[in-house]
């Protein structure tokens, strides 16, 4: 292991001979932050934050002296495949030292994001569930895991039966177990920063009936047994140009305003980092996937914006992008600020059900007017303006490029027995950084052959990765970050040749996707109101699928984004021209195979007969791969799937052929080969 003083001695001298802005020990923290971030400092950007001009030597000698510093860090703890019991017993050790019977860890940041940092990774580093949803409670002999349908099998192969009770989330959630299991008197602990208001709210009144007390801590037990835990994340915050976000963040800023001034308030508090990406033109790589700064922002409608950040992650010439009217401030004041704020009883702003209740908490305390505000970025943001729906279709027409070679490739080398799945990760997410203005997966691709498909949420792994043999499905759900937009794609492969049944049901769900495709419906119709339409097929013979139909899409931002989805669930939310979302139908046959099919569809205005009063809507397919006509079986489709089919097929081939070598262009042409029509 290299020597911690010999380490320092040469980052003292590059700081030197590169005119770097900041000192050794501020150097030291960076580097740190870059290593516990999801880049950990494979490209030059995080050079700019300790030494802006440094020339290509130094450059190589900051790189090389990155990964020595990689190998002094003590390990993360991530790593670990299976439930550790000495971690447990550390934590419960903890929570009797605090007096606490019992104590939830979420899979939750102090933002409520998808993606977390490696720092806010305690649910996995306590049990070893890897899956981007879950909570946990821990008691002294007893502890409960909770997980979504798309979670039950992965969280029985992870996390130990005789250390954690789990349960589907639908069946019993964590707050019926807790009001199963709390007694009068118990005391029951929670880190304000991991969830939220209403959460808390409704923790508060189930500790009320159980005669239990709810006691936030000022500091997270897991924390403080977790060693090894990595530090925040830092990387580069830069300015998103113009020319890709197609407004400037100063008439963002004034649409939101305007929007305080009629709703009376005169501050709002913002805590989701994509909102504050999306209002200040700004992007990142704190978090895997999602192209954001961790960060918060209190806007206030006289004008005037604080920002609290890390200052050292500011790239160089940001203020200026910034303005006057942006103030940037540590993370640790916003605290004092919310408490100013709340002192001056001003009518405030908080989106109640996805800030963390420390907000609320502290402004509550301080003597504000809190309003509960649904983040007013939220629909401005999901209707992408022209330059944005512009770049999702070119960032679309690019991604099909790569899936071109990616699905060429896999008809080559699968069924041999020596490709795997995480060699279709590996391939699939190389191919998309070859294309110009890729920035990164937006989601770590899922790539489940046979069995594994069924699971819907499935990660392989390197070590335990299944072989792509003949008979059997795959089914690869992936995705891309462009400057200009967002990709997410499924397609469902045969590997050798498929079982009647693997048609029937592939055919269904393709039925379920088109019907969704071919939509027409009236402003002011919801997602919720469409979403039968991809399940009837599956619904004909008694089956379905156990996950939304549709989610939104932001412009290089958040591959799942509200407002908007296709799902069972009720939803006030009307579809929008301007909207994108996916269309992924599916089903899973435990133990055997899963089938997705997914397009990323945006909504337009459509073609209306004349005398109809309202405007009509419909969807514009953004996503340009072909489907497996292996699968298809033509006898359940009518003629105008069937040409739909073959129109996109034909659009498919015109948009990509020019763009591919010999061999995969002669590959495409008899992927998009067109169906046969029936007879009249």
């Amino acid at each position: 292991m290299t020597d911690r003083r010999e380490l320092d001695r040469d980052l003292d001298r590059l700081l030197r001979d590169s005119g770097a802005r900041v000192d050794m020990v501020s150097a030291r923290e960076i580097l740190r932050g870059v290593l516990a971030s999801p880049a950990a400092g494979d490209d030059n950007a995080w050079i700019s934050l300790i030494a802006p001009d440094a020339d290509d030597e130094v450059i190589d000698a900051l790189r090389d002296l990155n990964e020595r510093i990689r190998t002094t860090l003590l390990d993360d703890g991530l790593a670990r495949r299976t439930t550790d019991p000495e971690r447990l017993a550390e934590l419960r050790k903890e929570l009797k030292r605090r007096d606490l019977d019992a104590f939830i860890v979420p899979k939750a940041d102090e933002h409520q994001g998808e993606f977390v940092a490696k720092r806010s990774e305690r649910l996995q580093w306590l049990t070893a569930f890897s899956g981007s949803a879950g909570t946990c409670a821990v008691m002294a002999r007893k502890a409960a895991i909770f997980v979504d349908g798309r979670y039950t099998l992965q969280v029985k192969k992870q996390v130990s039966s005789k250390l954690f009770e789990a349960h589907h989330a639908a069946d019993k959630d964590i707050r019926t177990w807790l009001s199963e299991n709390l007694s009068h008197g118990m005391r029951l602990g929670f880190d304000p920063w991991l969830i939220t208001d209403n959460e808390r709210n409704r923790l508060e009144t189930l500790c009320t009936h159980a005669g239990a007390y709810l006691v936030a801590q000022p500091d997270n037990p897991v924390d403080a047994v977790w060693h090894g835990q990595p530090p925040a994340p830092i990387t580069p915050m830069v300015a998103h140009a113009q020319k890709y976000a197609g407004e400037t963040s100063a008439k963002k800023r004034k649409r939101l305003i305007d929007m305080m001034n009629d709703a009376g308030l005169e501050s709002v508090v913002f805590s989701a980092p994509d909102a504050i990406a999306w209002l200040l033109n700004i992007r990142g790589q704190d978090v895997p996937c999602t192209p954001v700064s961790l960060a918060f922002a209190v806007v206030h409608a006289q004008g005037g914006i604080e920002l609290f950040t890390d200052p050292r992650k500011m790239s160089p010439g940001l203020e200026s992008h910034f303005g006057p009217e942006v103030v940037v401030m540590e993370t640790e004041a916003l605290a004092d600020e919310l408490a100013h704020i709340g002192s001056r009883g001003l009518k405030v702003g908080v989106d109640l059900m996805q800030a963390p209740a420390k907000i609320a908490m502290t402004l509550r305390t301080a003597g504000a007017e809190i309003v509960d505000t649904r983040d007013p970025t939220l629909q401005m943001k999901a209707v992408k303006n022209k330059t944005e729906r512009d770049g999702m279709r070119n960032a679309h027409l690019r991604d099909g490029i790569a899936l071109a070679n990616f699905l060429c490739w896999l008809e080559k080398s699968a069924g041999r027995g020596k490709t795997t799945e995480w060699d279709v990760g590996l391939k699939i997410d190389g191919l998309r950084e070859e294309l110009d203005l890729h920035r990164g997966p937006s989601f770590q691709t899922i790539a489940g052959y046979g069995a594994n498909g069924a699971i819907v949420h499935y990660r392989a792994s390197e070590k335990s990765s299944a072989k792509l043999k003949k008979g059997s499905l795959l089914l690869v759900d992936s995705g891309g970050q462009f400057l200009d937009g967002t990709t997410d794609v499924t397609r469902t492969v045969a590997i050798g040749k498929p079982t009647q049944e693997m048609k029937d049901r592939y055919t269904r769900v393709l039925k379920g996707h088109l019907a969704l495709a071919r939509a027409r419906f009236p402003e002011g119709t919801t997602g919720g109101q469409l979403d039968t339409l991809a399940r009837k097929p599956l619904w004909d013979i008694g089956l379905d699928y156990e996950h939304g139909t549709g989610h939104g899409v932001g412009s290089y931002l958040g591959v799942h984004e509200g407002p908007q989805r296709i799902s069972k669930a009720p939803s006030t939310v009307a579809l929008e021209p301007g909207m994108v979302v996916s269309n992924e139908p599916g089903y899973y046959k435990s133990g055997g195979y899963g089938i997705r099919i997914e397009n990323l569809v945006m909504v337009t205005t459509a073609k209306a007969e004349k005398g109809w009063e309202r405007k009509l809507l419909g969807f514009e397919t953004l996503t340009c791969a072909p489907y497996d006509l292996n699968l298809i079986e033509p006898k359940l489709l009518n003629r105008d799937e069937i040409e739909w089919i073959n129109g996109y097929h034909a659009w498919v081939k015109k948009s990509l052929e020019k763009k591919l070598d010999k061999t995969v262009k002669a590959w495409l042409q008899k992927a998009t080969k067109p169906l046969k029509l029936p007879r009249v």
